[in-house]
């Protein structure tokens, strides 16, 4: 097979779902080009390394014009489209038998013309959707907001302020426009991460193709349980019941609110610790949260949820949160909302789900958890086991070549 892949960007969670699912199709001798956007928020040195069968599209200054106007108008996908008619043209040279779709949010590509090229030239599509931009008239997730105008054409939208963020509120229009650029492809296939967000799907313009889901994985050869000296180095009592949270972009929607309330109710004999806080954000924060800035490594990172008692994620929008594997992986037990796919991921051996946004429940779960300690670090690891990354990449090369035998088969 011949794979094109898609993504706004080759780093992050999406990034290296694609990067690394392209690595697993090449090993089986697949020829796979992965492509991201030279994107304006990504423009320190050395941003785009030079990647064997990996080209960025686009260029910085045609990126910035697009979010410049998109971010006024409303308009994402509606422009760049020199840069996508150089990429489909080397789609075209490079005779692809599949595109296999990411992320396309990043006012970086003309969706219109894309589209366009998919179904003239009848192009197998497979399309992982990680959140719900494309069947909204501009938000990744609604929850929070309790809207449910994505099935009937948005509009008055309460998030014009949320990335991809834009003053005029055109989102009647987007929502249009995209049903019309996304539907009536010959040969698409969705895959979501979760079955929360299938059911989203299903609701929706897209309900009619083939939908399927893989999870994501983790490496449980990095995230297993470690000896840590991380209570030691922090001077954290082993009397102490630890709680962990681990976000990367921490705010309203990842709970950051909740863990100060519970920083306030919660009595000593409990230690708060938070990784991926910056100065700022720990400015706000009450004094007894310990704030890690970053790690230095997946590794450290794994040392400090294996030191944990109890990995504590009060997500309010979500998709299927990969630090909830983690923790699991590395023998320490959840705690979340009953938020979108994040329950999705754990079951009665190795965690609790409380209702959605109730801290009462949340804290009364916390202090029963402390209490009995009945989670095992072999029953979260065990439940950990069923997300292995390896696993997930076979899935979705069995998900390729399907699709490409069953072209070839109704081309012949």
């Amino acid at each position: 097979m011949v794979i094109a892949e898609i993504n706004t960007l080759n780093v992050g969670s999406t990034g290296r779902i694609m990067m690394e699912l392209a690595d697993e199709l090449r090993k089986e001798g697949d020829i796979v080009y992965t492509y991201s956007a030279k994107t304006f928020r990504r423009r320190t040195k050395n941003s785009f390394p030079a990647i064997k069968d990996h080209y960025y599209y686009g260029s910085l200054l045609d990126n910035f014009i697009h979010k410049v106007i998109g971010e006024i108008t409303g308009f994402n996908g509606c422009f760049s489209i020199v840069t996508t008619l150089r990429l489909i043209s080397r789609f075209k040279s490079q005779h692809i038998d599949i595109l296999h779709l990411h992320n396309l949010h990043e006012f970086c590509i003309n969706l219109p013309l894309l589209f366009r090229y998919i179904k003239h030239n009848r192009i197998p599509v497979v399309w992982t959707l990680h959140d719900c931009w494309s069947i909204t008239g501009h938000c990744p997730y609604f929850t929070m907001v309790n809207c449910s105008r994505w099935k009937t054409g948005c509009g008055n939208c309460h998030q014009k302020a949320v990335y991809p963020k834009c003053i005029l509120d055109s989102t009647h229009f987007m929502w249009k426009k995209k049903k019309k650029w996304f539907s009536n492809v010959e040969n698409l296939t969705i895959v979501t991460p979760s079955n929360w967000l299938k059911s989203i799907i299903k609701e929706s313009f897209l309900s009619s193709y083939r939908i399927e889901v893989i999870n994501n994985g983790i490496d449980l050869d990095t995230f297993k349980p470690i000896p840590s000296t991380f209570r030691d180095k922090y001077m954290i009592s082993k009397d102490k019941f630890l709680l962990l949270g681990v976000a990367f972009s921490w705010s309203e929607y990842k709970g950051l609110d909740v863990f100060a309330d519970l920083a306030a109710r919660l009595p000593d004999s409990y230690q708060i610790v938070l990784v991926g806080i910056s100065d700022i954000i720990k400015a706000k924060l009450p004094n007894n949260i310990l704030c890690i800035q970053k790690t230095n490594s997946q590794r450290e990172l794994a040392e400090i949820y294996s030191s944990a008692d109890l990995f504590v994620n009060p997500t309010r929008e979500d998709n299927f949160p990969t630090v909830n594997i983690e923790s699991l992986a590395c023998g320490t037990p959840v705690l979340t909302f009953n938020t979108n796919g994040s329950p999705e991921i754990i079951d009665e051996t190795c965690g609790k789900v409380v209702p959605y946004n109730d801290i009462d429940k949340l804290e009364e779960q916390i202090i029963a958890i402390s209490n009995d300690m009945s989670f095992s670090r072999e029953a979260c690891r065990k439940r950990a086991m069923q997300y292995i990354k390896s696993d997930k990449n076979k899935e979705y090369i069995h998900l390729l070549r399907q699709v490409y035998e069953m072209t070839r088969a109704f081309q012949n």
